[in-house]
């Protein structure tokens, strides 16, 4: 559990945001089976593990390869764009789970080594600051954590919101 740093400065304050919300990504998985976590609980087929794929591959991007850092292979969204957003075949959940895990901690590398200001070029060709991006991601982490939120309690009831301390 991230704890949160009520008086810190800005970069330290916007980081264990992004670390509590990924914290929830993770304890949304807890306790439920393979089966469970990939199963697909609406229409648009929306897992709770291809919600953590996802978002492995985004901070990735945005945070190493949006600043010129290295990465691990990304999933090939060219021909799929969801396709980041479900396991394939082969994958298990310990290695999603996992390649999140080396996703953040290459990110907070980032974030520690880079100034607010500091600026890098988007997918998009668009110059972006570290600030822009740890913002973007915070609202991308909470937003798919608030699917999870909604998919945990589809699959067994379990709600709530922050991991219990």
């Amino acid at each position: 559990m991230t704890l949160q740093p009520y008086t810190a400065d800005e970069k330290s304050v916007l980081l264990a945001a992004l670390r509590s919300h990924r914290d929830v990504m993770l304890w949304k998985l807890e306790g439920l089976s393979d089966e469970e976590v990939r199963r697909p609980m609406v229409p648009s087929g929306t897992n709770l593990l291809g919600l953590v794929k996802h978002l492995a591959n985004a901070e990735y991007g945005w945070f190493c390869e949006t600043f010129g850092r290295p990465t691990e292979p990304l999933t090939d969204i060219s021909q799929d764009p969801e396709a980041d957003m479900r396991a394939a075949a082969g994958e298990t959940t310990e290695e999603i789970v996992a390649f999140y895990r080396r996703a953040a901690a290459a990110s907070d590398a980032a974030i520690h080594e880079l100034a607010l200001e500091d600026t890098g070029t988007a997918y998009t060709g668009r110059t972006v600051s570290l600030r822009w991006v740890l913002v973007h991601m915070i609202e991308d982490t909470v937003r798919h954590a608030g699917h999870a939120d909604i998919l945990r309690e589809l699959i067994d009831g379990g709600t709530g919101h922050h991991v219990p301390r």
